[in-house]
């Protein structure tokens, strides 16, 4: 199969934890996944946060030793050099919106990105003083090595926790309503809001195209799904019009 993109189209990626699963970033819903001998209210809700600050840090080091050794693969690849074609001309043709939080998007070349759910390698003020993230590539061996912001706050992990909104929304739902491509990769179609940009861009008018393993949940919001994995269906799948 062969994607057509015109000289007109505006393409807007959505990313989920299929395409780092082939960077050997293990995800949630496997069974000896990510979350396997953790319950998520022990990691990863604001309630742990406030309850066990250390297993939240532990956890999260974890996740950056881990993501730290892993590589992008091709379909990382492959959308930073469609990003590359898209953009060439400075016109701004190409947005990419990962939900994942690891750096192998921007490792293998893309620059036109948000993180809608936090990135691994930032932290933030825990009180939401206004204050930026930071970068913050450390592994934390314990709680006493994490700093603090300068209103006092300690360090949290730059992540949007479950129960927490998803960031850059104003911005991801302007993105939709320009594109007039949507690609949708390795993601299951579970976990919203996420779940709905297909259904926000069909009612615009774009095609909207899956690649993944299996067919997702939302399948039918689809006007093509492509059943594979994403480093072997991507290079190649796009023919780019002049």
């Amino acid at each position: 199969m062969t994607i057509s993109i015109s000289p007109t189209d505006r393409v807007f990626v959505l990313t989920g934890a299929g395409i780092s699963a082939e960077s050997g970033l293990p995800t949630f819903r496997d069974s000896d996944g990510l979350w396997a001998g953790f319950r998520i209210e022990d990691v990863c809700t604001p309630e742990a946060w406030e309850r066990d600050p250390a297993a939240v840090w532990a956890f999260y080091s974890a996740r950056r030793a881990a993501a730290e050794k892993a590589q992008p693969n091709p379909a990382h690849l492959a959308l930073a050099e469609l990003e590359q074609s898209l953009n060439s001309g400075g016109e701004g043709r190409f947005f990419l919106c990962t939900q994942n939080v690891d750096d192998l998007h921007e490792r293998a070349g893309s620059v036109n990105l948000i993180h809608m759910h936090g990135e691994l390698a930032g932290s933030r003020c825990e009180r939401e003083c206004g204050a930026a993230p930071v970068e913050d590539r450390r592994v934390y061996a314990s709680l006493d090595e994490v700093g603090r912001c300068a209103c006092g706050g300690r360090l949290r992990p730059h992540i949007v926790f479950f129960g927490e909104t998803p960031l850059e929304m104003d911005r991801i739902r302007r993105e939709i309503r320009k594109s007039t491509l949507m690609l949708v990769v390795g993601t299951s179609g579970s976990v919203y809001p996420a779940a709905n940009f297909v259904h926000w861009a069909r009612f615009e008018g774009a095609r909207t195209v899956y690649i993944g393993p299996e067919s997702p949940l939302n399948a039918e919001a689809f006007t093509h799904v492509v059943e594979g994995k994403a480093g072997q269906v991507l290079p190649g799948l796009f023919r780019v019009g002049t």
